[in-house]
């Protein structure tokens, strides 16, 4: 291996390693955050035990109300059915509405994958953060990520849409050019050298106002 090679190599894994690092911090905060709502529920049963005890049934009802706004904030959250795509998906998400980013997500995922967690970490981290880039570019109203993964019999298929400025992006080899700084271009070659160790396959395609990657890996019963 030449020494442009092995320099490659290392940033791809400081980059690697930076990612991962950023993505546990992001889940961190979010159980964070539930273990937060979860000691606040126990404040709101003693404080409504003492509206019963007092007999106050109209302060029952308001707070009830305001608790059942809160809990449709909290019930936003995707479950997938796979606790580290759940942990990753939510917290890419919360970021995404941060920056005034519309996510629409549908998930499933019925079986116990069976492919390396760091590895789809990596995957859907690098996909989220790219369309997030992409999407900061366009107006607030039309900021949109479309995310969609299913189980192909038992292959994980992934999904990632976001709306684009209107320009079809030129393809150079296997990618897309970009104009985006190095650490977007070690994540496409994350992602593809991921997808490449595990038999799976991925496409890219840029049309007129979308960019869309679809990937898909091999049975993981």
């Amino acid at each position: 291996m030449g020494f442009f090679a092995k320099r490659i190599d290392k940033q791809i894994a400081s980059y690697q390693h930076e990612l991962i690092e950023t993505h546990y911090r992001e889940v961190d905060n979010m159980y964070r955050q539930m273990r937060g709502w979860r000691h606040d529920y126990r404040n709101h049963i003693q404080t409504m035990k003492a509206y019963a005890a007092a007999q106050d049934w109209e302060a029952i009802k308001r707070y009830l109300d305001l608790l059942d706004d809160d809990l449709t904030k909290v019930d936003t959250v995707i479950k997938t059915g796979n606790p580290m795509t759940d942990a990753i998906l939510n917290s890419k998400i919360s970021l995404a509405k941060t920056k005034h980013i519309q996510v629409v997500a549908d998930a499933n995922i019925s079986l116990k994958l069976k492919l390396p967690e760091i590895d789809l970490c990596c995957i859907i981290g690098n996909l989220f953060d790219n369309a997030i880039e992409a999407s900061m570019k366009l107006p607030e109203e039309q900021r949109l990520i479309r995310v969609y993964m299913d189980m192909k019999n038992t292959q994980l298929y992934i999904s990632f849409t976001n709306f684009t400025a209107g320009k079809k992006l030129t393809k150079v080899g296997k990618r897309f050019r970009t104009t985006k700084g190095e650490g977007h271009g070690f994540g496409l070659v994350r992602i593809d050298a991921i997808v490449e160790r595990l038999d799976g396959y991925i496409s890219r395609n840029s049309e007129d106002g979308a960019f869309t990657t679809e990937i898909l890996l091999p049975p993981q019963e």
